[in-house]
């Protein structure tokens, strides 16, 4: 199974810019799709971003034209550009994997957006 942990979450001020960072590592598996979701407390998870091998993007209604992600074109490397953020973007971020082995998920990383 692959191995996903997340970076670069943190404390922004609103209309502040973060990016996120996914790691995948492992071996011996195909990779399908690499995607971001997000918790917020109280709530369901829901998706933030997703990108297939073949490039195609897709983005949840929330964050539509603020976020942007992208795959290193080498390895199991995910980014995740946020602008514009806003305090109701607050929650934990997820990324995941999806392999011929089935889906990984990484344990999280907080953003805060607050003034």
């Amino acid at each position: 199974q692959a191995q996903v942990r997340e970076s670069g979450g943190g404390t922004v001020q609103p209309g502040g810019s973060l990016r996120l960072t996914c790691d995948a590592s492992g071996s011996g598996f195909t990779t399908y799709a690499m995607g971001w979701y997000r918790q917020a407390p109280g709530k369901e998870r829901e998706l933030v971003a997703t990108i297939v091998v073949n490039g195609e993007t897709r983005y949840g209604d929330s964050v539509k034209g603020r976020v942007t992600i992208s795959r290193h074109r080498i390895g199991n490397t995910a980014y995740l550009q946020m602008n514009s953020l806003k305090p109701e973007d607050t929650a934990v971020y997820y990324c995941n994997i999806r392999t011929n082995w089935g889906v990984s998920w990484g344990q999280g990383t907080q953003v805060t957006v607050s003034s």
